[in-house]
């Protein structure tokens, strides 16, 4: 019995430190956050840091891990359900995805500045690696299902997953940049056009990679991203 409590109390500590080191990244940027700071925020004191982790880039893996298995739970459901067929299952892929960040808008709309700074440039790119890692196979297994339903008509279904990731990051990528271009530029609905324009342009561009029937999935309208642009003028 002590055993297992002491195997808690380590995961219990080692995840307060990796919870201070998320916040700091979000807020701060991981190339300027330094353990001193993660020190500062639980205090604690450098030994009973370095228990848990042999150095900064250390806790920027566990990091990555982290975020990539708790991104992982909501989808595994939608992929696994005997009796949803794939394009609902990929547009259920989608719907979580997005319900998601709506959830934690405010999280989000706060971090965004941050994580699209010069200093999260290594995170971006690793979390963005992770994300493809883990979810590449999930979308190839639904497009497999997808094929054998007819559906789809991709000849590179192993492939697919990893191409719809790169194409979803590029749309998040381009929309991020687009809200946050409303701190310089007072034009909202020129904003919300374009990103609803370049919604479509992807979703279309996905439906092209699969092989899917044009407009089978999802796009969003003016009224989705006015809650994004509102929440982006009430954070300024």
């Amino acid at each position: 019995m002590a055993r297992t409590v002491k195997k808690e109390e380590y995961s219990a500590k080692r995840n307060e430190i990796l919870a201070a080191a998320q916040r700091l990244v979000y807020t701060k940027g991981y190339e300027r956050m330094t353990i001193g700071d993660i020190l500062a925020d639980l205090q604690i004191s450098s030994g009973a840091f370095y228990h848990y982790f042999d150095a900064k880039p250390a806790v920027l893996e566990a990091l990555i891990e982290r975020i990539r298995e708790e991104s992982e739970k909501p989808l595994l459901p939608i992929v696994h359900d005997p009796d949803l067929p794939a394009l609902e299952k990929l547009q259920g892929f989608f719907t979580t995805l997005d319900r998601l960040r709506v959830a934690q808008k405010t999280v989000v709309v706060d971090m965004l500045r941050v994580w699209y700074a010069d200093d999260n440039a290594i995170v971006r790119q690793k979390v963005d690696e992770a994300v493809i890692q883990q979810r590449a196979p999930l979308l190839a297994e639904i497009v497999r299902q997808g094929i054998q339903e007819g559906v789809f008509t991709t000849a590179y279904p192993d492939q697919a997953g990893e191409v719809i990731l790169s194409l979803l990051q590029g749309m998040g990528n381009t929309h991020a940049r687009l809200l946050l271009s409303l701190e310089q530029e007072r034009d909202e609905l020129r904003c919300i056009e374009r990103i609803v324009t370049t919604h479509a342009a992807y979703m279309d561009a996905i439906e092209r990679v699969l092989g899917a029937p044009p407009n089978s999935l999802y796009r969003t309208d003016a009224e989705a991203v006015k809650v994004w642009v509102t929440a982006i003028r009430e954070d300024a």
